[in-house]
């Protein structure tokens, strides 16, 4: 099935459309997404024998921004992670898979000072800044211990 770019394939994309046509806040927004799944690229070492993993440590995509700041990448669905992940290219290191996450358990895991990105590049995007990443982490319950 294609789709356009801008065409919502999930709630997310929903949410970035409602946003971006001024139907919620940003800051609505933010808080929506933690019940939402988003995908990361995740970093794959290339090997001679296909499918094998050799870390054991999924590597996130972060990138530096224009100023210095690191930001993480994530996109609403596996899809419009493609063309992106493609702009970087192989270098022994290469983004062909990720993961399918909730917002909040990528949020509570992510580095101090560190930005978000969704859908970087594209009109159903948005960036965080290392603060909205902040704030948007302390509108999370505590995790049972």
């Amino acid at each position: 099935m294609n789709f356009s770019e801008n065409t919502p394939r999930n709630e997310v994309e929903h949410l970035l459309i409602e946003m971006n046509e001024g139907r919620i806040e940003a800051e609505n927004f933010a808080r929506a997404l933690l019940d939402h799944q988003i995908f990361i690229p995740i970093q794959d070492e290339k090997h001679h024998i296909a499918g094998f993993q050799l870390s054991t440590k999924a590597r996130p995509m972060v990138i530096e921004d224009e100023e210095g700041n690191r930001v993480l990448i994530a996109f609403s669905s596996p899809e419009r992670a493609k063309e992106f992940t493609t702009m970087f290219p192989d270098q022994g290191v290469g983004y062909g898979g990720g993961l399918l996450i909730e917002a909040s358990w990528m949020l509570r895991r992510m580095g101090a000072d560190m930005g978000l990105s969704i859908n970087p590049g594209q009109e159903l995007g948005f960036d965080f800044d290392a603060d909205m990443v902040a704030m948007l982490v302390s509108l999370l319950p505590e995790e049972a211990v």
